[in-house]
This record gives structure tokens, sequence and C-alpha cells, in this order.
């Protein structure tokens, strides 16, 4: 399949002006993907309902930091027409999917025809990524918290399905949401296939049929996630510049 997708677990890109954004050299990578000067980006913030403080520190991240030019999909303030939607998603080389609400972005994109018209970005070789949310919609399916943007103290997490851009479940901030790891354990018992948690400020890349992972800081990494007659495991993935056959996850189990 024809695919360019760095999924990224987790870190703050809204930061006090003096730090770094904790993902920096993840989003570096991301923007080395498009041989231009000046990539131009897209933005589509639906996870946090165009949170505008989001917006801010992406662009000042991606078109101050970066050199990018950064435009964004906004789906609640002002509803686009579908003629924009089309026009926004098929001028870019980079589309970047910020965190949030992963079920609620999901009803959306499919109610206004977005998931049609990033799937054909993806034919065409655009760049796909995002962080949290942004990182669980390219998949088949992702382990989502969801349900606390209705009741804060609701800590269950659910099944999402995404896009299925790759045959993975995606299960971000794998270390430092408590919850997820057990949650994970017996989400997988019932799920087939195989799950990738991913550390915040770690990244899976897959390109075409490879992937490698990617960190933005020192020990951060990714794990391959299933059960096999009845044992439960975890095989960790290090970060490397080398891609491997995206046909070794699929297969472990």
């Amino acid at each position: 399949m024809k695919r360019n997708i760095i999924a990224i677990g987790g870190g703050k890109i809204m930061l006090p002006t003096k730090r770094e954004p904790q993902t920096l050299p993840i989003d570096q990578s991301i923007v080395q993907q498009v041989k231009k000067k000046t990539p131009h980006v897209l933005f589509i913030p639906t996870a946090s309902e165009d949170n505008a403080d989001y917006c801010a520190a992406f662009h000042n991240l991606y078109a101050g930091r970066l050199g990018c030019s950064v435009q964004e999909l906004l789906l609640y303030r002002n509803r686009p027409s579908i003629r924009n939607i089309k026009a926004l998603i098929s001028q870019s080389d980079i589309i970047y999917v910020g965190g949030g609400n992963t079920l609620r972005m999901m009803k959306l994109w499919r109610q206004l025809g977005v998931d049609t018209y990033l799937d054909r970005a993806r034919k065409r070789g655009a760049i796909l990524c995002g962080l949290s949310a942004g990182a669980i919609c390219w998949f088949r399916q992702g382990n989502s918290d969801s349900r606390k943007f209705k009741d804060e103290n609701n800590k269950t997490l659910i099944k999402v399905t995404g896009l299925n851009y790759a045959d993975l479940l995606m299960c971000p901030h794998y270390d430092v949401e408590k919850h997820r790891q057990p949650s994970l354990k017996i989400m997988m018992k019932t799920t087939q296939g195989v799950a990738i948690g991913l550390e915040n400020c770690a990244a899976l890349h897959i390109k075409d049929d490879a992937y490698r992972v990617l960190s933005s800081k020192k020990n951060k990494k990714a794990y391959l996630i299933y059960w096999k007659r009845d044992k439960y495991i975890k095989r960790v993935l290090m970060p490397s510049d080398n891609f491997r056959p995206l046909s070794e996850l699929s297969k472990a189990c």
C-alpha cells in the first residue's frame, strides 16, 4: 500500500517560548520527508474542537520554527464547504492531525467526507502524521480515551475505528498514562492481530511496506504487543534510522 505515515505517541508542543517542543526532532523528520524548500502543511485540530491555542502553538512550531507554509482545516468554528475541505487537503504536502477526542473526530470526518479526501492524499503521496488522536486515526483501530471528554472522571478506554491505512491497533501515551497498559492488555485479548504501544516522544514511521521507530528524547520507544497461545507478549521496538519490513509486525502473532 502506498503510504507515508508518522504517528506520534504524545508530547507537548504548547510550551513557554524558551522551552523546546518535546517532539521537535520528530517534527523535523516529518518536514524532511518533503523535498521542498517550503512544504505546505495542513493542521487538522478536529479532535480538540479547533482549539485556538493549539493552532497557535502548531503554527509557531511548523511555520515559525520549521519554515513551512501552514494552514488549518477548522471543522467546528466555521464549517467549511466540501469544496474548501477538498482544496485544503489536496494542496497539502503534509497533513498533521492534532490530539483530543478520537471518536468524535472520526464521526465528523465521515459525516463530512474528510476520510475520502485523506485517502486521496495518501494515494498521491502526502505525509500523514499526528499525535495521540492524530496517531490513532491512520490505523485500523486505536486505544482511545474519548469518553473522558464527556465525563472527565470516566477513565474507561475504548476501541475506536480509524482509517485503516495500516492493519494495527495503535495505543498512544503508553508510558505516561498508567491506565493505558492494563487497558490494552484486556483489549487485545479480544482483538485480532497486533498492537503498537507508543511512548510519549516516540513515533512509528510507516513508509509503504516498511517501518521504523523515531524518537525525540533518549530512551523513548515503541512496543509490539499481542496475545499468543494465552501468553501476553510485549516486544520492545527501539528507534532506528533503518526501515524494516512491515510484515514482520503482523507475522509476530
